[in-house]
């Protein structure tokens, strides 16, 4: 396969199959004589793995780990249970920022509950002066599908 017919057949941009390749995600594949990539079932089948990681929010340090592990079938699977259970708690944690978050949004919309001008906006006035400036957990990406290592990957 080509690089336009594995994308469409996994259903990921051509442009992020090449960056799975550069970051070692995706094996490098062979080239034909004309020097085009030459995919193969196993490439589609790794990009379909790493969409199904993804679609979890994992990160990549977390699919590279998978994949490694992946490589040795006869292994015991306990170091596949102990990532997702750093995942499951990650998730956890980001849900309970959510909530948190959720409130604080509420709290600023009941500010401003009768209209009018924007220079009397009760919303913008908060944003302005009465909210404490949250600080962010040391180390802590609020970017979906990011996780530092300080935050058991």
């Amino acid at each position: 396969m080509r690089i336009g017919e594995i994308s469409k057949r996994a259903d990921i941009v051509v442009e992020t199959v090449r960056y799975y390749e550069k970051i070692g995600l995706l094996p490098e594949p062979d080239r034909d004589a004309s020097g085009y990539r030459a995919y193969r079932q196993a490439h589609l089948d790794r990009l379909l793995f790493i969409k199904r990681c993804r679609t979890l929010d994992m990160a990549q340090d977390e699919i590279r780990e998978l994949i490694r592990l992946t490589e040795q079938p006869d292994a015991d699977c306990h170091d596949v249970d102990a990532l997702l259970a750093r995942h499951l708690r990650h998730v956890r944690e980001r849900l309970q920022e959510l909530t948190s978050l959720e409130q604080t949004l509420e709290q600023l919309q009941q500010a401003c509950s009768d209209g009018g001008r924007v220079r009397d906006c009760g919303i913008l006035g908060s944003l302005s002066h009465d909210l404490e400036t949250p600080a962010a957990p040391a180390g802590h990406n609020h970017v979906p599908g990011t996780h530092g290592k300080g935050q058991g990957v």
